[in-house]
């Protein structure tokens, strides 16, 4: 057992403190029955949804998977995700196929630490907040960082691919 896993940490708050990135751990009482996953986080922990963010696996047209990420409280514009990374088409992923190349389950998909290092997109309006939310690798685990610190680790591009929801 890894020493992150026994102090009750996750790939990704390991791949963080690594990379000395600062953040902020946020535990809830995950609800596997509840309606939307985001919506119920930012409820649990009361913050503003625009600010938790959820990381959707896509899939190119070439088959190759990306990430995107943006508020809970948004829809994902396809089109526009496609055009921020470059590809004609983009779908949803199939969770099974999510769950494998990331080493997550849903629900608690993180950006960070994840099995491949996938390219990612954020959406350009979670950069209107001195922090923001996600994923801390296990459901009921959120983590709080700056959006100029999420950009830069994962290498990601900015565009505003959310709509709202």
């Amino acid at each position: 057992m890894n020493t992150a896993a026994a102090k009750g940490g996750t790939p990704a708050t390991t791949a963080l403190a690594k990379a000395g990135i600062a953040f902020q751990r946020h535990e809830y009482a995950f609800a596997p029955t509840a309606d939307g996953i985001g919506r119920q986080a930012a409820a649990a922990l009361s913050i503003a949804p625009e600010r938790l963010l959820k990381t959707l696996i896509v899939e190119r047209d070439d088959g190759t998977l990306a990430m995107a990420l943006l508020a809970v409280d948004r829809q994902l514009d396809l089109k526009a995700a496609a055009r921020a990374l470059a590809t004609k088409r983009l779908a949803m992923a199939a969770i099974p196929k999510a769950e494998r190349a990331t080493g997550y389950v849903k629900g608690g998909i993180s950006p960070f630490g994840q099995k491949r290092r996938l390219d990612a997109v954020v959406d350009a309006h979670a950069t209107h907040f001195a922090q923001v939310l996600v994923n801390g690798g296990r459901r009921g685990l959120q983590l709080e960082l700056a959006p100029e610190n999420l950009v830069q680790a994962l290498a990601a591009t900015i565009a505003p691919i959310g709509l709202p929801g």
